[in-house]
């Protein structure tokens, strides 16, 4: 997750980049709703993009890991937008407590914490190790095998 975030984090620069560029922004709360907006587009695209050309995202391949059906074939595109929809279910939750709340700053950390735990202990009872967004969405991750490095001695 953490590569997966440095990776989004360049994707993130460059199209809020554009955004500024584009509606003249000259402040991070100007067009605020908007640019939040604009980012979940573009974040959805990336990952929809590579779940949909090879089941796995840059740091997916790095990590040998891949996205598929219940079927272990290529992900249609609804499945694909609507596992990216409920991959947000990690960290919402969370944030919506804490606007309810009202808490700011580093109180956020204590319930979108709280949210991204709960949700990643899913896997736990799940009997093949799979989130409940993968669940909700049928799909599932697979791990690949190691690629075969010894050269043929013929």
């Amino acid at each position: 997750m953490i590569y997966e975030a440095l990776l989004v984090f360049g994707v993130v620069f460059f199209a809020s980049f554009i955004f500024d560029v584009a509606t003249q922004s000259k402040h991070a709360l100007m067009l605020r709703h908007a640019r939040e907006a604009f980012l979940f587009f573009v974040i959805g695209a990336y990952f929809i993009f590579f779940w949909r050309r090879s089941g796995q995202t840059l740091a997916m391949q790095t990590w040998r890991i891949k996205l598929v059906d219940m079927n272990g074939q290529k992900l249609p595109l609804v499945k694909a937008i609507v596992r990216y929809c409920l991959a947000w279910c990690w960290c919402l939750p969370g944030f919506i407590v804490a606007y309810q709340l009202g808490l700011k700053n580093a109180q956020l950390l204590i319930p979108v914490t709280l949210g991204f735990v709960a949700w990643a202990s899913t896997s736990l009872f799940d009997k093949d190790g799979q989130f409940l967004h993968d669940k909700l969405a049928k799909t599932r991750l697979i791990q690949l095998p190691l690629p075969n490095t010894q050269s043929n001695p013929n």
